[in-house]
């Protein structure tokens, strides 16, 4: 076998996390700029709707369209904050956070009148805060889903279905897409209402998992290589908190960062296991070739190399709990500027620019701040 397997796909998967979601649209603008051009893009939450902008535009325009929805979203505070870090800073992001809660987020949801509590039991109104429909209409006017479930880019996004409670990933390989299943990804609750879909309520999949890392590593073809991009909106990694509004930050950085420095060691791992039992089959004896269990370990080998870059929103010293749901001008536009600058300081660092191409197992690269 030849040393260096040639590359055959390129993923993006996009972690859920509301406005921190920009972070995503700096990422891509800098990946496209490198050459790593994505030909899948799975995502959660807002980063399915990151994902379905991507997907359902051409390459000429994905950039444009992606700010122009980020700009949409973040019109309804556009003022400077007095002072660009601090306590000030953190109490200008808060104020906006409640502007958000009150009024709603353009584009994407407003709030529900009459409120659940005067809404009739039964109703999407009575099970949520916040009507999203204003998406609905935003993915229409910025995603063209006949391109989007053309095969040009597959796309998958994972929700949740209530009555079950199992994570399911809508996938263009095996069925269309459209703008419900997009806002199902993203229908967190109790602020939003299940999406109904062939007669089944979904919720936000970042519920159950907020990263599809596994579904990608789980779903990919083993005989092709892949190189994937894992952009994260939280941090697993902190500090121990100093006060109860540390605490909601970092309980939330905790449940929503997914653990996906875990899964890509297990997967790592398990491509060893793999590779090991395919090996070990092939020095069986002939008497044991037709054996189910030798037949089994000889069928679970892979040839492929998957390498793994983690880019992953470190944050601010002034962002507070309320973040993901922080959705002013400036913050969004930091937030831009991060994933592009974190995106291009690991495609410049040496250990990425250095690295020795496999025909087999798993690179992981995790370069911001090194």
């Amino acid at each position: 076998m030849d040393n260096i397997c040639k590359l055959k796909s390129t993923a993006l998967v996009l972690q859920g996390g509301g406005a921190l979601g920009a972070y995503q649209g700096g990422v891509y603008e800098a990946l496209t700029a490198a050459g790593h051009v994505p030909d899948w893009i799975a995502g959660v939450s807002i980063g399915a709707i990151n994902a379905a902008i991507i997907a359902g535009n051409p390459a000429g325009q994905r950039i444009e369209k992606l700010r122009a929805f980020w700009d949409l979203a973040s019109s309804r505070v556009t003022a400077p904050p007095l002072f660009p870090a601090g306590f000030m800073r953190s109490w200008f992001n808060e104020m906006s956070a409640n502007i958000v809660a009150v009024a709603g987020v353009p584009g994407f949801f407003e709030p529900r009148f009459p409120p659940a509590a005067m809404s009739m039991p039964g109703t999407p109104a009575a099970s949520s805060q916040y009507d999203t429909s204003p998406l609905r209409d935003t993915l229409l006017d910025l995603v063209d889903f006949g391109r989007l479930n053309s095969g040009e880019m597959r796309l998958s996004v994972g929700a949740v279905n209530v009555i079950t409670g199992n994570l399911i990933y809508f996938d263009t390989e095996d069925c269309i897409i459209t703008p419900e299943h997009i806002m199902a990804s993203g229908a967190l609750p109790p602020g939003f209402a299940p999406i109904m879909i062939d007669g089944e309520p979904y919720w936000d999949g970042g519920l159950v998992c907020n990263t599809p890392l596994q579904y990608v590593l789980d779903q990919r073809e083993l005989d092709a290589s892949i190189e994937i991009f894992q952009v994260d909106l939280f941090n697993a990694r902190g500090v121990l908190p100093r006060n109860l509004f540390d605490v909601a930050q970092r309980e939330k950085d905790i449940r929503y960062s997914s653990r996906t420095r875990l899964n890509t060691d297990m997967a790592r791992e398990l491509m060893k296991l793999r590779d090991a039992a395919h090996r070990l089959a092939q020095k069986l004896p002939e008497s044991f070739r037709d054996d189910p269990d030798a037949k089994l370990l000889g069928n679970r080998g892979c040839d492929s190399a998957v390498t793994v870059m983690h880019l992953i929103n470190r944050g601010e010293g002034y962002e507070t709990h309320s973040k993901d749901y922080e959705f002013s001008r400036v913050t969004v536009n930091g937030h831009w500027a991060a994933g592009l600058k974190d995106a291009e300081h690991s495609f410049h660092h040496d250990n990425w620019l250095k690295r020795v191409p496999m025909s087999a197992g798993m690179q992981v690269f995790d370069l911001v701040g090194k």
